[in-house]
């Protein structure tokens, strides 16, 4: 009999006033962890890292609103994890501070950005890793995270159960979160499981045919 690898260990709780979905993700062999949007509550965030004793890699964000990555910096500081962005949303990223002033907060400068992502790069954490796909729209640099052997797709704000993402932020384009879920979120296999920014999984059969935005 072959061997089975033993299930990916996986967590989303919404975190912050706007409940943005945090996803720990964890190989249970090697206990390395990725973090995906880790938008506030950082304490929370450990608790469920020491829950399941994960030596934390990566933070990934899909984009850089302020609702998801009010935390990023101290999983850096405190766990030693390469903090990852695309590019295109480094102005939100050092813009942080205005961005909170909009929503009459007050938060410390988000820290560098160790790694650009791109499409095509891979996040490995053991024995899983997350494929890159650029989905602008959004924001310029919106990302999806794909789990490929799942399936399952982390869209951020590009994709939510019947809903898309809002357009009239920085940088926002309507025409292309249209065009980024079209050819790069609905080409993907109909049972993908689709894990938003906020809100319930949908799947990409269910957007394909129910979502309001995406009919023709």
């Amino acid at each position: 009999m072959g061997y089975t690898p033993p299930r990916m260990i996986i967590e989303s709780f919404p975190v912050g006033p706007l409940q943005c979905n945090c996803v720990v993700l964890g190989d249970p062999a090697s206990r390395q962890g990725v973090v995906i949007d880790p938008g506030d509550e950082a304490s929370r965030i450990d608790e469920v890292l020491e829950h399941h004793r994960l030596d934390l890699k990566y933070v990934v964000h899909t984009h850089a609103h302020i609702d998801h990555i009010l935390a990023a910096n101290h999983l850096r500081n405190e766990r030693g994890a390469v903090v990852c962005l695309h590019e295109a949303d480094a102005f939100l990223w050092n813009g942080v501070q205005t961005q909170a002033s909009f929503l009459g907060m007050r938060v410390e400068a988000a820290g560098p950005v160790d790694r650009f992502l791109k499409e095509g790069d891979v996040i490995p954490f053991g024995s899983f890793a997350l494929k890159v796909i650029e989905t602008p729209g959004h924001t310029p640099g919106s990302l999806c995270f794909l789990l490929e052997h799942a399936p399952m797709l982390f869209s951020g704000d590009t994709l939510f159960l019947h809903g898309i993402g809002r357009t009239d932020l920085w940088g926002g384009s309507h025409p292309g979160i249209l065009k980024s879920i079209t050819e790069r979120i609905l080409t993907l296999d109909d049972e993908t499981v689709v894990h938003p920014g906020h809100g319930p999984d949908t799947t990409v059969r269910e957007e394909r045919k129910h979502n309001p935005f995406l009919r023709r």
